[in-house]
């Protein structure tokens, strides 16, 4: 990781960089607030940390670039854990591209992404599962998964490894020693912890089953609301977005080709398709929206087919099938679930039965912490295996079932960031926005 490093002083715009009412730039690194301290109009040094100071940042011959607030971090209190500051000043680009410049002239450099997290973790300021967990705040597009994120940034992940971390190691210590005797000097015969692994085991595997569930919540789930032509798809599409935004008529083969918007549907984010009519059609633009509403239904987590209960159609029949039938306020058809987009009946219905069937898939166990990293539960996983591999190991010698639980010590270790190669690090942190 070359183009990290520590001490060296850096800055960032860490809000978004367009005309706003405030911005703010921070900036760590050794003798920081030093070097900043002769273009600020007020005394700062770091026995001001934890302050706010008012005044103006000028350029060396004096002239004045705006009037800001600084807040002083000496070295140990800050984001980073270096001696660090944070510019608030107005919102204009001008203003942000002048103090920047300022600042590039008495010595910082721009950040890399990630760089201040990165900084904080190699302090020890935060363990890799809370640094993951500052991305994900960033990232989050429901409440429920800057929650999660919050609870992981928290330390709920790295407390989680760390007693079962003590518990393998327990275990590791009454083994070795046996190993620390010859044969003929055993103290005492040693006894596999059959109920305390298996106890460990169960605890990862719950943890790492809640990686689905994590995901359904950040990243979304591709919806596709499909049918024949004027099933009813289009009012089904608008109800659920609240707006018209797909053309509603009585004339068949309206919509001839996908539209797409984001929506939460109980808390989840949805990716929604409207699409085109499934049909026997001879005109070349219409089979072309077919083929698309085909292509998107074999990508969808779930397809919500919309069925008029007037016609002869019958739903696919596979397990990512939802069958909704329209036109309930216009038909007496008894049906498990249908809607009428003329009066709203039935629509909550749809919407719980949307969620149950999405968050279904993704069901975890509500009692341990959970995840929304991929490294995470691979390293989950492997501690896991290696378990599960000493316990199957038991009855062979003492030697082969220490190595298992090494494996899975080095495991755990790599999830929290205490073992961990540079080019891991590398792939994390610049995927962060600037500025963190």
């Amino acid at each position: 990781m070359a183009h990290y490093a520590t001490g060296e002083p850096i800055y960032a715009l860490a809000t978004p960089y367009s005309p706003s009412a405030l911005a703010v730039i921070r900036a760590s690194g050794d003798e920081a607030i030093s070097l900043l301290a002769p273009y600020f109009s007020s005394p700062i040094s770091p026995s001001l940390s934890g302050r706010a100071v008012h005044g103006y940042v000028h350029d060396g011959s004096g002239r004045r670039i705006d009037e800001v607030m600084a807040i002083i971090y000496s070295k140990g209190h800050g984001y980073t854990s270096e001696e660090a500051f944070e510019i608030m000043c107005h919102g204009s680009l001008p203003v942000i591209r002048a103090i920047s410049s300022l600042l590039e002239d008495a010595g910082f450099r721009e950040a890399e992404r990630g760089e201040f997290t990165y900084r904080a973790f190699m302090h020890g300021r935060m363990d890799l599962t809370e640094a993951e967990a500052v991305e994900e705040i960033v990232k989050a597009r429901t409440s429920r998964a800057g929650s999660d994120a919050l609870s992981r940034l928290a330390g709920s992940i790295y407390r989680e490894a760390e007693r079962m971390k003590e518990s393998v190691l327990d275990i590791l210590a009454s083994l070795e020693v046996q190993l620390d005797y010859g044969e003929d000097e055993i103290p005492e015969d040693w006894v596999f912890p059959e109920e305390e692994v298996s106890r460990i085991i169960g605890r990862l595997r719950a943890i790492a089953a809640t990686f689905s569930s994590s995901r359904l919540y950040s990243e979304g789930a591709l919806v596709v609301i499909a049918g024949r032509t004027n099933a009813g798809k289009s009012s089904l599409y608008n109800a659920l977005l609240k707006e018209n935004r797909a053309i509603v008529s009585s004339e068949e083969g309206t919509t001839r080709d996908y539209i797409e918007a984001d929506a939460v549907i109980a808390g989840i984010p949805v990716r929604l398709f409207d699409t085109a009519g499934l049909r026997e059609s001879e005109d070349a633009v219409e089979q072309e929206g077919i083929r698309r509403t085909e292509s998107l239904m074999d990508k969808a987590d779930l397809i919500v087919y919309v069925v008029d209960p007037s016609s002869d159609d019958a739903p696919p029949q596979y397990e990512r099938v939802l069958c909704v039938i329209s036109k309930r306020d216009v038909s007496a058809l008894d049906a498990p679930l249908s809607f009428s987009s003329v009066t709203g009946e039935g629509l909550a219905d749809v919407i719980d039965a949307i969620a149950s069937r999405l968050s279904a898939s993704a069901s975890a166990p509500s009692d341990v912490p959970r995840i929304d990293s991929e490294r995470q539960k691979e390293k989950l996983e492997e501690a896991a295996a290696a378990l599960e591999e000493a316990r199957l190991s038991s009855s062979a010698g003492y030697d082969i079932i220490a190595l298992y639980l090494q494996s899975a010590l080095s495991s755990l270790g790599e999830l929290t960031g205490e073992i961990t190669g540079e080019d891991v690090l590398d792939r994390l942190f610049s995927s962060f926005c600037l500025g963190k």
